[in-house]
């Protein structure tokens, strides 16, 4: 099973356009679908436009392989599928424009990684490649994440136990980037291509997000002196207040949020939908037992701490260790 099947594809042509912004998945996607077993015998390119140079890519298109009849031909950093191109290029905008529009007349196969928020849809040559192309937007929205792991995962013929998923994916803090990332060291690991939670807790550590929330939890059990101590570890490990702040207040707000849209009525569905966030982490906000009250009043203290940090007036850890202190 190619892992593009798992996005909306829009036909069956080989030649195929990944497009979004999250290059890492971009890039996951594309080396699976070069790697297909129906391309095995297809010399592999790969040709950077930045770096390589559009008068390449041409080259790479309209000459043959040394090596097989055919090639398959990645194409990263397509610049000029975007809006600003030079004018210096102009020819070799006509010249890929002559070459897409006569797309069955190429043995190759082309794959374009467009790593880009927006590509410009007016060009004609952009026009030309999305008509004749098959276009793969891998877009996932937070609740998401983990039916789309457990289909790459399952698409590669490994198998997780929901335990092990539901860990990867909050040691991942639910970013496909660090979840693919974790699982290559997980797929390394595997025995039998089997992947359990004990093995996940042995080589994915937690996360930033996860130790904060480790650190609020405690406090908020009046256990002072664990909370204390992972905080100082992450103060040892480099991570400045600033930053130990900013993931205390996006881990409060949550909180926040979750709680007042269950107080108007929602339940945990439609608020994982509402705010589009993992599950986990809206019934863990849910059984929280802090009131909202206390909430608004912590995010008061971290909104001053986060203001003193910044113009100078607190130098040192210890106004972040007060503030944990007084949870």
């Amino acid at each position: 099973m190619n892992l593009i099947s798992l996005f909306k594809n829009t036909n069956t042509n080989a030649h195929t356009l990944i497009w979004s912004d999250d290059e890492f998945l971009n890039n996951y996607l594309a080396r699976s679908y070069v790697q297909d077993e129906r391309f095995k015998d297809l010399e592999k390119v790969t040709v950077d436009c930045e770096s390589d140079g559009l008068d390449e890519l041409i080259n790479a298109l309209t000459e043959s392989s040394l090596f097989s009849s055919q090639k398959i031909i990645t194409v990263k950093n397509p610049f000029f599928l975007t809006a600003k191109v030079p004018k210096k290029y102009q020819k070799q905008i006509e010249k890929l424009q002559d070459i897409f529009s006569h797309l069955k007349e190429l043995t190759d196969v082309v794959v374009i990684v467009a790593s880009y928020e927006k590509i410009d849809r007016r060009k004609k040559l952009t026009k030309i490649i999305t008509a004749n192309f098959n276009v793969v937007q891998p877009a996932i929205r937070p609740y998401e994440v983990a039916a789309v792991t457990k289909n790459i995962i399952k698409a590669e013929s490994y198998t997780i136990t929901q335990s092990a998923l539901q860990l990867l994916v909050e040691r991942s803090d639910q970013v496909m980037d660090t979840i693919l990332s974790n699982y290559a060291k997980l797929k390394m690991a595997a025995i039998d291509r089997k992947i359990t939670e004990k093995s996940v807790e042995q080589n994915v550590d937690l996360s930033l997000a996860q130790n904060i929330f480790a650190i609020l939890e405690n406090a908020l059990q009046h256990n002072y002196r664990q909370a204390v101590e992972r905080l100082s570890d992450q103060l040892r490990q480099g991570t400045n207040p600033i930053q130990l702040v900013a993931v205390f207040e996006n881990q409060l707000e949550i909180l926040l949020v979750v709680k007042i849209l269950n107080k108007r009525g929602r339940n945990e569905s439609q608020i994982v939908k509402e705010l589009g966030i993992h599950p986990y982490r809206v019934k863990l906000a849910l059984k929280n037992r802090i009131t909202i009250e206390k909430l608004q009043e912590l995010l008061a203290k971290l909104i001053d701490l986060d203001y003193n940090y910044k113009n100078g007036t607190y130098k040192t850890d210890n106004f972040l260790k007060m503030f944990v202190l007084n949870v």
